[in-house]
């Protein structure tokens, strides 16, 4: 950018220089930085209720939870609600006016976000419609933020604290399947003289269980102790509701002993094994990318493409971890009184220690300087162990390998049937299930169990 800018100084005071970008992370942003050393314009409409002139802002959009059909804006002024209608004349009677506190930046700069969009283009119901779609994705509320509000994405990388974790346990059996977990991953973590494997239940909105903690002493240098791993492959946890669950996706971090993950997954084969390389930094496309074909040294011989490995951008989903964990929860009375826990929630039983929880919470995201000058988010370890939130992190990388991120309405039903949760329900409520909207009738298909109910 300094080069490009300094070129065009031929030019002189002909020259005009346009910085046009949509924001990424805060703070690393360089759109954002371009854009604080403005004068900050913004396009400021009038209400068509009060007169009161206002930019708009996404959280004076509102609508009933679940209904975005119902999106009107409120004024900032009068509080009165506007439909969409009414946007065609405010556009044409707004005005750009600068809101930095600097008296004269010497740049002008101009924010615009798709609230602002047209009457027939991406109108406030589709923008309602779309962030009530991107919830309990970090994924897809940072791309909601930046590409639909034009605003960057605040990485909150601030660990909990262990001790409130730990008031937060609840009560369940180890290598128990509470009801609401559809299906099981696992991370596993390679040290020197142990492997580590946490076994997470996933369910609706990404909601996890930690169902069990496993350790095999030995190390990548003894056999038994890969024989043990495999026997996990094959291993069944108790549902709540009766039936037996295996492991759906199983990844393992391949960045020690990389040749003896390679060839122990090529032994149990790739369809439920995944090795997997974590990746630093949070700009890239997809928190998880892959498989792509490496080679392999097993036995001393080389193969061409012998081993599949999926690519993990670690700190997105330890991000999302830690704000998942720093959620808000509905209280005891409000559970009892029918109260869901929100999207995301971790929930830890009373089993899991004192020291599990301090590696879960070991390290913190903090901004660093490169020698360059740039700055940069990177996780730092706030104590020496973090294998608990490295195996949680392998295992939220299976889940979106699973395909758990994109799965439809019809998919996680499915699973519920298979599981007799949906069933035990009206059974517990003495109420018939919400009927399924109706529609064409489709030709039948054949339905396949999956593969991991045992």
């Amino acid at each position: 950018m300094t080069l490009a800018e300094a070129r065009s100084l031929t030019f002189a005071h002909r020259r005009k220089v346009f910085l046009v970008s949509t924001p990424t992370i805060r703070g690393l942003s360089r759109i954002e930085r371009e854009f604080e050393a403005s004068d900050q314009r913004r396009y400021h409409v009038p209400c068509p209720h009060c007169g009161h002139v206002q930019w708009l802002k996404f959280e004076r959009l509102r609508w009933d939870k679940g209904q975005p059909d119902t999106a009107e804006y409120h004024c900032e002024g009068c509080d009165a609600a506007i439909a969409e209608h009414h946007k065609t004349a405010m556009l044409a009677a707004g005005e750009w006016r600068a809101t930095a506190e600097s008296e004269d930046p010497g740049t002008v700069g101009y924010h615009l976000s798709a609230l602002y969009s047209p009457v027939g283009w991406l109108g406030w119901t589709r923008i309602a419609r779309a962030h009530e779609a991107a919830r309990g994705s970090d994924e897809a509320l940072r791309a909601f933020r930046n590409t639909v509000l034009g605003e960057t994405w605040m990485e909150t990388g601030e660990a909990p604290d262990w001790q409130r974790l730990a008031d937060r346990r609840e009560a369940w059996a180890p290598g128990t399947v509470p009801e609401k977990g559809l299906f099981l991953t696992a991370g596993a973590d390679v040290q020197k003289d142990r492997i580590e494997v946490d076994v997470w239940a996933w369910g609706r909105g990404l909601e996890s269980w930690l169902v069990d903690h496993i350790v095999i002493e030995g190390g990548p240098g003894d056999p038994d102790c890969w024989q043990t791993l495999t026997d996990l492959l094959v291993r069944t946890w108790a549902h709540e509701r009766g039936q037996h669950l295996t492991i759906a996706r199983f990844a393992i971090d391949s960045g020690f002993e990389t040749s003896a993950v390679y060839a122990w997954a090529r032994q149990v084969g790739f369809a439920q094994v995944a090795p997997v390389k974590g990746l630093e930094g949070f700009n890239r496309a997809s928190p998880v990318t892959g498989p792509t074909y490496v080679d392999a040294t097993i036995g001393g011989k080389r193969l061409r493409r012998g081993a599949r490995l999926w690519s993990v951008a670690t700190s997105t989903f330890k991000a999302e971890t830690y704000r998942f964990l720093r959620q808000d929860r509905p209280t005891p009375e409000e559970i009892t009184a029918g109260a869901s826990f929100p999207p995301g929630t971790v929930h830890l039983p009373s089993w899991a220690d004192a020291e599990w929880l301090k590696q879960l919470t070991a390290e913190q995201l903090v901004t660093v300087k490169s020698r360059r000058g740039f700055t940069k988010l990177e996780w730092q370890k706030l104590r020496e162990r973090n294998e608990a939130l490295d195996c949680r992190v392998y295992a939220r990388a299976a889940a979106w390998i699973a395909g758990a991120d994109r799965w439809s309405e019809a998919r996680w039903a499915d699973l519920e049937d298979q599981l007799g949760v949906a069933k035990a329900n009206e059974t517990d409520t003495g109420q018939g299930a919400a009927p399924r909207a109706q529609g064409r009738t489709a030709p039948r298909r054949r339905t396949m169990r999956s593969s991991y109910m045992g």
